[in-house]
């Protein structure tokens, strides 16, 4: 397995500065053709600990699913939530990031009273109090690792089932990423219901004039 394993180290810190309930936030799906955007949100116990928990990015597939229920039952808390293909064109990436995660700490059950969010860019302040920015907090947080894990595995799963309705795309190994057989797909078929088509893959990888394109609200600067 790659890399030091996560700490509860920026937790503890939050701990000690009076924020009780500590939520880690990460998001999967940003870059993607196809299916929606997730942001998954975990809160752990202060005392046990499942081992193996890392980056997903880090992980296998395999190894994601095997941990999955693991971590699952081991928060005190979690939850996962989403912005559809359609919110993403109609809203924009940075609005539909912002709704996925609020609809992600509502879901939670409790009120956190700080998150820590991978990244310089804050898409959770005003739905908790506390927000704290780490670079690559899914490499070193462990609240946040378990966040992506969840976030990961529940949105592969969403685009394996999305697969059998939509066979031509190889969703169930490409989760709608980019790649060689997505895009001669597209190429062939053109986008089916679950693509984004705000995005410029429209452009260069679908010939056929007659699809029509959704044009993306203008984005503000993420920093």
């Amino acid at each position: 397995m790659a890399g030091p394993a996560p700490t509860r180290a920026i937790e503890k810190e939050l701990w000690a500065d009076g924020y009780d309930v500590v939520v880690g936030i990460d998001e999967v799906g940003r870059g993607a053709w196809a299916g929606p955007l997730m942001v998954g949100a975990a809160i752990l116990p202060r005392d046990k600990r499942v081992n193996g928990v890392r980056d997903s990015k880090m992980l296998s597939e395999k190894n994601r699913e095997a941990l999955f229920d693991r971590i699952a039952s081991w928060c005190d808390a979690w939850a996962v939530g989403a912005a559809s293909q359609v919110e993403c064109d109609q809203m924009g990436m940075a609005a539909a990031q912002k709704l996925a995660a609020e609809r992600a700490i509502h879901a939670l059950g409790v009120r956190p009273d700080a998150a820590v969010v991978d990244g310089k860019w804050d898409f959770v302040t005003p739905h908790v109090r506390h927000v704290e920015m780490r670079v690559k907090a899914d490499r070193i947080c462990l609240s946040v690792a378990a966040a992506s894990i969840l976030a990961k595995v529940t949105r592969d799963r969403l685009m394996r089932e999305d697969a059998q309705h939509y066979p031509q795309w190889s969703f169930d190994t490409n989760k709608g990423y980019p790649c060689h057989l997505h895009r001669a797909a597209l190429q062939a078929y053109g986008p089916c219901a679950i693509h984004r088509r705000s995005w410029v893959f429209m452009e260069h990888y679908v010939p056929w004039p007659g699809v029509q394109r959704t044009q993306q609200p203008i984005q503000p600067s993420l920093f």
